[in-house]
């Protein structure tokens, strides 16, 4: 049962497609290549959720970790598997620019939490880029 519960399993991927992540539904395009684009740059998204996803995990097996505050509900509840998904969900970010005297415009960044820092670093990210996008 434990080995059935670890195994990759190609029927999620197809459930990230046409599910909420990707939303590959019924189109009304015109041109079959239009469609056959469509489905190249969603399967190119689905690479990059998959690819976060295991390099997370592998991460987190290494360090014999795991990550806590992705779940809303519960936010002590820890996983070592979490889906792309909830590690998204996690980054709740605005980016406010005012516009004041002579048009010069200030912007203001939500600071990272300790969660998506600790996300930024699993997955091997700095946090300086996210801090310099106001600069």
């Amino acid at each position: 049962m434990l080995a059935y519960r670890e195994e990759y399993i190609i029927e999620r991927g197809f459930g990230r497609l046409k599910g909420k992540p990707l939303s590959l539904t019924p189109m009304y395009l015109q041109r079959d290549d239009h469609a056959t684009g469509l489905i190249r740059l969603l399967t190119i998204g689905l690479r990059v959720l998959t690819l976060f996803e295991f390099v997370l995990t592998g991460k987190l097996f290494e360090t014999k970790t795991d990550i806590a505050g992705l779940y809303a509900g519960n936010p002590k509840r820890k996983t070592s598997r979490p889906t792309t998904e909830a590690l998204l969900r996690a980054f709740n970010v605005d980016l406010i620019g005012i516009k004041g005297v002579d048009d010069i415009i200030s912007y203001h960044l939500t600071p990272l939490t300790a969660l998506q820092q600790r996300i930024l670093e699993l997955l091997g990210f700095s946090t300086d880029t996210y801090t310099q996008l106001v600069l």
